[in-house]
């Protein structure tokens, strides 16, 4: 059996799942870019079938991943593997992923169908999948619930039909270890034809143990882990990436097992998840909180300056996290921030350096001094500011104090045209998004969350904000950043504007497309 344990990454199908708000196109291929980078095997990009927006964010992953498999989501439903199949074709490597519910509670209260019924759906869908791609996956969804006995006769009827990969999900985080590896181990005992497919797992943390789970599987066979960046899915969550992948590098030695993961690229895509998916990283997170490598104990101080290993068991380098022992000032040329950027592990094509200098030379004139973290925050924004933008802020202005009634005026970009306004409100922020509301001209956007975060150290950090709101039934999510929290909200609400205006084209393009197909 090989010792190579296959990273299926599906931050971008059920980690979205959890989010307040649908990532953009953008977003997302800027996510699956640096998954690529990180090593990942396989990149979930998506459910095709759900949406158009959902269908060309996972052909534009398609297209420009290249060293990944890019894989899709789909019922055991023809339309759903047709529209995989369509979507992922432009690909140079894809998978199509299809599953079914296995468990008695989910056959009979879900499904409502016998169990003969289900295998044979299961069957025909891995069939129509195989007419695009040999690399289909298959998943039996509930699989830590589901009777052993017909477990094993869905795994073998996936792989005489044509499954590559079939998946064993504990979808509702049910299992213990011992329990979820005994599965595994019966699965390899029992099915005849098991040897034709690798075993995947995909496990859910509703009891905190989808790391521990899945862990138990790989010592049991399974050669496929399905986790995500930080941890992030449906509930509770998933498996987390970068705590499945050190544990098999820290205990090579001992498990005998090894992924494709840089390890190095482990904290910076961490972060960049955070920022894009607006969710914040727990500070005692294994591996990527800002805890995990901190030491206030004297007693752990002091060994860790004797000898490094004796309280750390990896090294801060080892997941990508350098000490930030360089301060830039106004002073600094290009070619310094171009240095320190690939030394942060950037590559050119990573960022535009005349559009990233431009906004350092700014916040240091406005800081004095510039760090590691500020500029990997203007970097995570630089794509704001390079998107088609409709909408466009040119001008704000805000009073604020103790015996005056907060107001805002806002100069905006909408399209050709520029249009001034202005409002009052409960503070600052609140005037100014008034203001930008009154440029809209309707009232079809409500904001229904605003975070503010501190991005770096001290009184002159940088300002972060986030902004969920509600437009037609669906949610948007903006971050602005900016030394000025009023100048950081209406970033942030100027760039859920944006989206929402490219959620319209795109819905307008298929009412088109439906309108001449006579739909």
């Amino acid at each position: 059996m090989s010792n190579q344990v296959k990273i299926f990454d599906t931050t971008l199908r059920d980690g979205e799942q959890a989010l307040p708000a649908s990532l953009t196109a953008k977003e997302k291929l800027q996510i699956a870019l640096a998954l690529e980078r990180l090593g990942v095997d396989i990149i979930e990009a998506g459910f095709p079938v759900s949406s158009p927006g959902d269908f060309q964010s996972v052909q534009s992953i398609a297209q420009n991943v290249k060293t990944a498999t890019v894989a899709g989501l789909a019922r055991a439903l023809p339309q759903d593997i047709d529209a995989c199949g369509e979507a992922l074709k432009v690909a140079e490597r894809f998978r199509i992923h299809t599953f079914i519910a296995t468990s008695d509670i989910h056959v009979d209260a879900k499904l409502r169908k016998s169990h003969d019924e289900v295998v044979e759906m299961a069957v025909k869908a891995v069939k129509h999948a195989r007419r695009y791609t040999d690399d289909v996956e298959f998943s039996c969804e509930d699989a830590g619930r589901t009777h052993i006995d017909y477990l094993c006769r869905m795994v073998e009827a996936a792989i005489r039909a044509g499954a590559t990969t079939v998946n064993i999900p504990d979808t509702v985080g049910y299992t213990t270890p011992t329990e979820f590896g005994g599965i595994i181990q019966q699965l390899f005992n029992r099915v005849p034809n098991i040897d034709n497919a690798v075993i995947s797992v995909h496990c859910h943390n509703d009891l905190g143990l989808a790391v521990a789970n899945s862990l138990a599987a790989v010592e049991q066979g399974a050669r496929q882990v399905e986790c995500t960046i930080n941890g992030i899915g449906e509930r509770a969550g998933n498996c987390s990436l970068e705590e499945i992948a050190m544990i098999l590098q820290t205990r090579q030695h001992m498990l005998g097992l090894q992924t494709r993961i840089r390890s190095q690229e482990i904290h910076r895509t961490s972060k960049l998840v955070s920022q894009l998916c607006n969710m914040p990283v727990q500070a005692n997170k294994a591996i990527v909180g800002a805890n995990a490598f901190s030491h206030s104990s004297g007693i752990h101080q002091d060994g860790v300056l004797k000898a490094q290993n004796t309280y750390e068991i990896m090294t801060p380098e080892s997941v990508g996290i350098n000490k930030n022992n360089l301060n830039l000032t106004s002073r600094s040329g290009r070619h310094v921030i171009k240095h320190r950027l690939h030394e942060l592990g950037y590559q050119e094509h990573d960022f535009d350096l005349e559009a990233v200098y431009d906004a350092f030379l700014k916040l240091a004139d406005k800081k004095g001094q510039v760090f590691d973290y500020d500029l990997e925050a203007l970097l995570f924004f630089d794509q704001q500011k390079h998107q088609q933008a409709h909408y466009q802020l040119m001008y704000l202005h805000a009073n604020s104090g103790r015996e005056i009634i907060p107001s805002a005026t806002v100069k905006m970009r909408v399209g050709e045209h520029e249009v001034t306004e202005s409002s009052v409100g409960n503070g600052p922020v609140d005037a100014a998004f008034n203001a930008i509301i009154k440029v809209l001209g309707h009232d079809d956007l409500q904001i229904v969350d605003f975070k503010l975060d501190s991005k770096g150290e001290g009184a002159d950090a940088l300002a972060q904000v986030s902004v969920v709101a509600e437009y037609k039934t669906r949610r948007f999510n903006g971050i602005g950043l900016a030394t000025d929290i009023v100048e950081a909200g209406v970033k942030a609400l100027v760039y859920v504007l944006n989206n929402t205006y490219t959620a319209d084209q795109i819905d307008q393009q298929k009412r088109q497309q439906q309108h001449v197909a006579g739909v």
